[in-house]
């Protein structure tokens, strides 16, 4: 298992899937060129370059070089890896058919062959600060969600934190296990509770 503090970029579900086998990491889909259009996720993306760093693993086929060259352009600042793997021809096992291009996406893609990627890459592991403790139900527990002034308090705290103010739940979850623990994020909470009340 490879444990990363970068947060990986991928095309879609299955290479997610794929990877949650060989990696511990925070693992972004674009779902395809829908990222064109997602702003959201875009500026989640940003975040995690300028904290964190991306490392963006598409298919090696055209559709995946754009998306490529398209996030690399739209982040701006912070640290951009890639992660390219090799041409290898052949059909997706629960496809019907091959890809336009016929190469095998991220998915088709062996563990070995992803391992090596990331090798050459200069990718092996980097140390986890984070504890990875805080689920949907920290959130709640805390007011952050579920609650009648939740939404404003989970703003107050995105922007405490130099977040984008449009995260899902399970977008701020993940990004909030890259930062602290759940006792530090309770510390948070309660302190912005507080300055709130001495308004």
């Amino acid at each position: 298992m490879i444990r990363l503090d970068e947060a990986v970029i991928v095309e879609g579900k299955y290479d997610k899937i794929k990877l949650s086998s060989m990696l511990d990491a925070v693992i972004i889909v674009t779902n395809g060129f829908g990222i064109f259009k997602d702003a959201e996720k875009l500026e989640l993306i940003r975040y995690y370059a300028r904290t964190k760093g991306i490392i963006i693993l598409t298919d090696s086929d055209s559709a995946g070089r754009r998306i490529r060259g398209y996030i690399k352009g739209a982040v701006g600042e912070g640290s951009v890896r890639c992660v390219y793997i090799p041409d290898v021809f052949g059909k997706e096992k629960r496809k019907t058919k091959p890809s336009a291009e016929g190469k095998l996406g991220v998915e088709g893609i062996s563990v070995k062959l992803l391992e090596e990627a990331f090798e050459k890459a200069g990718i092996t592991h980097s140390e986890r600060t984070s504890a990875g403790d805080i689920t949907k139900l920290t959130l709640y527990e805390l007011g952050l969600s579920g609650g009648r002034d939740s939404s404003a308090l989970r703003k107050r705290l995105q922007k405490s934190l130099g977040l984008p103010e449009l995260l899902s739940a399970s977008s701020l979850t993940e990004v909030l296990n890259t930062m602290m623990n759940a006792e530090e994020l309770a510390e948070r909470t309660a302190a912005l509770m507080e300055e709130n009340n001495d308004i």
